[in-house]
């Protein structure tokens, strides 16, 4: 059989195969606009928290006028007891309850530093850390002001004072993510994750399927192709229509969420071919091993979290144990997050990743070796 048989027989597979179809191009596009849904307002905004005054001061009230006034913040209840905050909570579904204590004013004029109180539930990390934002910027802000108002007490000017109030002033700049959003610091990252993932269930399902009909008998095409045809021509024509949805996500999908890139087309494209070449053998030894097609989807998701965390962008690659770590630098995903956030997102240079585009060839060579070796072994074993 010539390859251009064996591709119009693996094209016709491809297309044929509804569910193959309805993960390939739909899932790359339905998760194009459903993943980054929660993160469009980028950050969490006026979050309704329930404020409990406990002081009743002046000083105290203009301390809620500053907590609401923050862009995170929004004092939408009031309470007079800390049970009477938590029913409001509860019943309100409100982000937290804000505690001023008593003698707050008091505290301040002798010097010493009263505690602002917070409770929210610390499972909603976003708005969690949003609401203590916050209430951090609006204490600063009273402390500074205090802190003025008893230099210019004591003699000094109110200019010097409010230049010399704080021996550090802080200036703050977000180098990779100006709008400091979850849309610029997640997607990039997630969009790489959805091309890997739903490349290798695409390329497990097309040969879970047809081991499945193996086991059970029937022959077909991919029996009589040769072992390095049918790996080539597989893997040749997933790179091509993954690389026209690489084009969709780093192009219009990038354009359309705002998110910023730098990597030219010719660099873009040198990462892109070893990761679509990975991803493909590595989804095609996956459907070589396992008996059925819906194992594919089942391996690929239950390996999803485990993968997120473990490939450092979401959280410190030192937490991780040293063994997971070693494992995961051959799945062809952890690499190329590592060199698209590099190149695309902070705009490296190719050659500062050279050792990871290696590795990247390196998933390559060894999935290939794996894949025509399981495929030998099959056709050994069914003629034997």
């Amino acid at each position: 059989m010539s390859y251009w048989q064996t591709f119009r027989h693996e094209l016709t597979a491809i297309f044929s195969n509804p569910t193959l179809l309805l993960t390939v191009l739909g899932g790359v596009v339905f998760y194009s606009f459903l993943y980054p849904l929660p993160y469009a307002k980028q950050v969490p905004r006026e979050q309704q928290v329930v404020v409990v005054n406990l002081d009743g001061s002046q000083m105290s009230r203009e301390l809620e006028r500053m907590i609401d006034a923050t862009p995170q913040v929004e004092l939408a209840r009031r309470a007079y007891s800390l049970k009477e905050a938590e029913e409001i909570f509860i019943t309100k579904r409100m982000s937290g309850i804000v505690v001023i204590p008593e003698h707050f004013y008091r505290d301040l004029l002798l010097g010493t530093s009263p505690t602002l109180s917070y409770a929210g539930d610390a499972s909603y990390f976003l708005i969690y850390g949003t609401v203590l934002e916050g209430l951090a910027g609006a204490g600063k802000t009273l402390a500074s002001r205090v802190k003025v108002n008893r230099l210019v007490m004591s003699g000094q000017a109110l200019s010097l004072a409010s230049e010399q109030y704080s021996a550090i002033k802080l200036q703050l700049r977000a180098v990779f993510n100006p709008t400091t959003g979850y849309v610029n610091y997640v997607i990039p990252a997630i969009f790489v994750l959805i091309l890997h993932h739903t490349l290798i269930m695409g390329a497990g399902i097309l040969g879970g399927g047809q081991n499945e009909a193996r086991l059970k008998g029937q022959s077909g095409y991919w029996q009589q192709v040769p072992v390095l045809q049918l790996v080539l021509v597989r893997a040749g024509l997933f790179v091509g229509i993954y690389w026209l949805l690489c084009m969709y996500y780093f192009g219009f999908s990038f354009n359309f969420y705002t998110i910023p890139h730098h990597a030219k087309f010719f660099e873009l494209n040198l990462i892109i071919l070893p990761f679509l070449l990975g991803t493909s053998l590595c989804g095609i030894f996956l459907g070589l091993i396992i008996p059925r097609r819906e194992l594919a989807t089942l391996i690929v998701l239950l390996s999803s979290m485990p993968l997120i965390f473990a490939s450092g962008f979401v959280w410190p690659v030192e937490t991780v144990p040293d063994v997971l770590t070693a494992i995961i630098q051959f799945i062809p995903v952890v690499p190329a997050i590592k060199i698209f956030l590099g190149i695309n997102q902070m705009g490296a240079e190719l050659s500062d990743y050279s050792a990871t585009l290696r590795q990247m060839w390196v998933c390559v060579a060894l999935y290939g070796t794996l894949s025509l070796i399981t495929l030998f072994l099959q056709r050994k074993v069914a003629s034997s």
